[in-house]
């Protein structure tokens, strides 16, 4: 960007299309410049007194200009524009001086009516009169310069010069006049100016010569004084002045009126011009002009005139109210600002004087705020004690000031001042601890619960992050098995979980804000995992295996309630999901066995009798009281006979559906020899261990096969977790390398287990050798 400047002087009115000059040479620039960078010229104004001629390169007149319209009287007169080229930019500003001709003649007001004197042929020389003053709208040298009075014997001209440098003139009286030779001149008054065609202005004046009038009217004071009070009613009197003329007749007849003097007091009062009464005509107001003159002339019907001075003094009223001007104002204001800062500053003034114009200043209400002087007219707001933004977070101020009129006047003006945030407000929780649930097998991913904080703080310092802090679970990080949403609080699950690994989870979130530095606040959700119906009743006895099968021995002689055996199942879940109940689905005499629903005991339900086939077949299915319920099955075989032989016979058809039919023969042989042989062996070792326990007066046993629990027909849940009670009852299945065992009999029940090999014809029948087992059938067995 480059730039440069132009000053051209040119003389107003010039013609349309008037050269001014010749920028492209003024400027440096050639004509292709000019076209190729599209000049224009850019004005602020509306009125485009220049055009650019860009195919010359000149600058001509495109409106009328005229130095009086465009200024006034104020010189030098110019007015500036910009050039403005492109490619590359470039700005020039070219200013234009426009200079006075001489297009205004003087001009006299009322020019077409003349000024009428009257005069007394008897006035001494001397006497004065003040003539009207012509006005020429140019100025310097082409302003007025000059009074020329047309050539007369009585009067002379005498100019005089205004402060501001106007002038105005008198003609004075310079030889007495001769009604008789005279009795009416006419003059004129002639204003020349200093241009070039010079230019003049003219106006008539007719002089009448009275009658002798040898006495001029005469006031009784040369300076009347008065008060007035301000905002006075139009019309009101304020002031009789008095004039006298000696004079009888029509010369002492009078006549008052006022003549115009600095300032517009005679805009002010008016005068009865019989009674010389001075009334208020105008607004006065003390704030524009405390005090006025004008001056008052009296006229005779001889023309003579007296004059006298009224000042007035004006007295001021409380009618004005104080304005307040803010001149700083500081919101926000942060609320740990302390007692004692400022904020605003204001100016009150009242244009009144006096104690109208003392004030003072207060605030509307309680607010902790107070007002202090400090400069004249000024005064400070000031905090007067701490915020607390949580409490109110902002105050509307009302400060008024009133001053010591009578009425007293006041005004006031409203703040609205913001507190802005410290962060002084940790997040809160609604509780100390949280309880939560979730069901097991639960979807990874699954919302948990939702804690929520909130902080009395805003914006920033309010913006709550949630955070998991890093705890411990079964020596895993609490991160494994759940997360925490940071902005939402949302706690979901990270893996599916199992009630029977972990029943309850503990965590701690912290609620952290987003100031600097950050509070924060901890809180303790406790996870609790619910149990769902998702693990089957687990039977326990009679064991299913598939290499042999497991027979309970019935005597014929058993009578009703005969305790056959009993069906032991568990159910790892917990609560009504493990409470198991027994059912007898299928059997091959419905009539003959029931099971107890609550403890799962096979009963007779009758006498066994010599019709009931030895080879018994009893489906029982165990199910839980889960929604929806889980079951598990077990089949129990029961032999009822009185001797071994009459079982082998009867079971020999228990392996005939599991063998192949072919070598049927052979395995039923194979079959009894090892049944045999193991019966003698367990015999023997059975014989032998009771015989060590009367020496040594106690039992034990160690058996290879699972310890089976005997659940009691009334149970409760005590911990909530299983089915068991703390006393357990259990049944011991003995065998041949039974050897020292923690189990202690206070007395064992009378029964016979038959175990077969289905791949032989032999069985295996346990018998204890102790009278008072077999003659106690149901005693329980006692675990320590």
């Amino acid at each position: 960007m480059v730039g440069g400047q132009i000053r051209y002087s040119i003389p107003e009115e010039m013609k349309k299309g008037s050269v001014i000059g010749n920028v492209a040479q003024d400027l440096g620039l050639d004509l292709k410049r000019l076209r190729s960078g599209r000049a224009r010229i850019v004005t602020g104004g509306n009125i485009h007194y220049t055009e650019l001629k860009t195919d010359k390169g000149i600058l001509v007149v495109n409106e009328r200009i005229d130095r009086e319209q465009l200024c006034g009287d104020v010189t030098p007169c110019s007015f500036s524009f910009e050039v403005i080229l492109e490619n590359p930019i470039e700005l020039h500003r070219i200013t234009v001086e426009v200079l006075d001709i001489n297009d205004h003649a003087p001009v006299f007001p009322n020019k077409d009516a003349p000024i009428s004197i009257e005069i007394s042929e008897s006035a001494a020389g001397g006497v004065q009169f003040e003539l009207q003053s012509a006005e020429d709208l140019d100025v310097g040298q082409n302003a007025l310069q000059d009074y020329v009075l047309s050539p007369n014997e009585n009067f002379i001209l005498k100019q005089h010069a205004n402060p501001d440098g106007s002038k105005y003139v008198e003609i004075v009286l310079e030889k007495p006049l001769d009604r008789e030779r005279h009795p009416q001149l006419s003059l004129k008054l002639i204003a020349v100016d200093g241009g070039t065609p010079q230019r003049s202005g003219t106006v008539n004046i007719d002089v009448t010569v009275l009658d002798a009038n040898d006495n001029a009217p005469a006031f009784n004071q040369s300076v009347y004084k008065a008060s007035v009070m301000e905002n006075t009613t139009k019309g009101t009197r304020i002031i009789t002045v008095n004039a006298t003329d000696a004079d009888s007749g029509l010369y002492g007849a009078i006549t008052y009126s006022l003549s115009k003097t600095k300032g517009n007091a005679v805009n002010m009062f008016s005068i009865d011009e019989h009674t010389g009464t001075v009334s208020v005509s105008g607004q006065i107001d003390y704030e524009k002009d405390r005090k006025y003159e004008v001056r008052v002339e009296a006229k005779d019907q001889g023309g003579l005139t007296g004059s006298s001075k009224i000042t007035f003094e004006v007295v001021d009223v409380n009618d004005n109210a104080p304005i307040i001007n803010i001149m700083s104002f500081s919101s926000p204001v942060s609320e740990d600002a302390p007692p004692g800062t400022t904020v605003a500053v204001l100016n009150i003034k009242d244009a009144d004087s006096e104690t109208n114009g003392e004030i003072k200043c207060y605030i509307d209400g309680k607010l902790p705020f107070k007002i202090e002087s400090s400069l004249t007219n000024y005064y400070n707001l000031i905090t007067d004690q701490h915020f607390d933004r949580e409490s109110v977070s902002d105050y509307n101020i009302t400060i008024t000031a009133s001053d010591l009129g009578s009425p007293p006047l006041s005004s006031s003006t409203k703040l609205h001042l913001k507190i802005s945030d410290v962060n002084d407000n940790a997040p809160i929780f609604n509780k100390n601890c949280y309880s939560a649930y979730i069901t097991e097998n639960n979807s990874p991913g699954f919302s948990i619960f939702a804690v929520s904080a909130r902080d009395s703080d805003w914006n920033q310092n309010a913006r709550i992050s949630y955070l998991l802090e890093d705890t411990q679970v079964s020596g895993s990080p609490i991160s494994t098995y759940v997360s925490l949403n940071s902005e939402t609080g949302v706690i979901s699950a990270v893996r599916s979980f199992d009630y029977e690994q972990i029943k309850q989870l503990q965590l701690v979130v912290k609620a952290q804000d987003g100031g600097s530095p950050p509070l924060s606040s901890n809180v303790t959700v406790k996870v609790q995992i619910q149990d769902q119906n998702d693990n089957p009743p687990q039977v326990l006895y009679p064991v299913q295996t598939g290499g042999s099968l497991v027979a309970e021995l019935v005597p014929r002689s058993a009578d009703v309630g005969y305790l056959v055996t009993k069906v032991v199942a568990v159910d790892v879940d917990s609560g009504q999901n493990a409470w198991l109940s027994y059912k007898l689905q299928k059997a091959t005499d419905r009539a003959l066995f029931e099971v107890g629903l609550q403890n799962g005991e096979i009963r007779t339900i009758r006498q066994v009798t010599d019709k009931d086939a030895v080879k018994q077949r009893l489906t029982v299915i165990v199910e839980d009281n889960g929604q929806p319920s889980r079951s598990a099955t077990v089949i129990v075989n029961v032999a009822v006979a009185d001797s071994f032989p009459e079982v082998l016979s009867e079971f020999t058809d228990f392996t005939q559906d599991k063998e192949y039919n072919d070598n049927l023969t052979f395995y039923l042989v194979l079959a009894l020899a090892v049944v045999s042989f193991l019966f003698i062996t367990c015999l023997v070792v059975i014989i032998s261990v009771k015989i060590y326990r009367w020496r040594q007066s106690r039992v034990t046993y160690h058996s290879n096969l699972p310890v089976i629990p005997y659940y009691p027909p009334r149970y409760s849940d005590t911990l909530g977790t299983g089915t068991l009670q703390h006393v357990y009852n259990y049944e011991v299945c003995r065998t041949t390398d039974s050897r020292k065992s923690d189990c202690k009999f206070g007395g064992v029940g009378s029964q016979n287990v038959l175990i077969m090999d289905p791949s032989s014809t032999g069985t295996m029948q346990r018998i204890q050798s102790e009278k008072s087992i077999l003659d106690e059938p149901d005693s329980p067995l006692e675990v320590s």
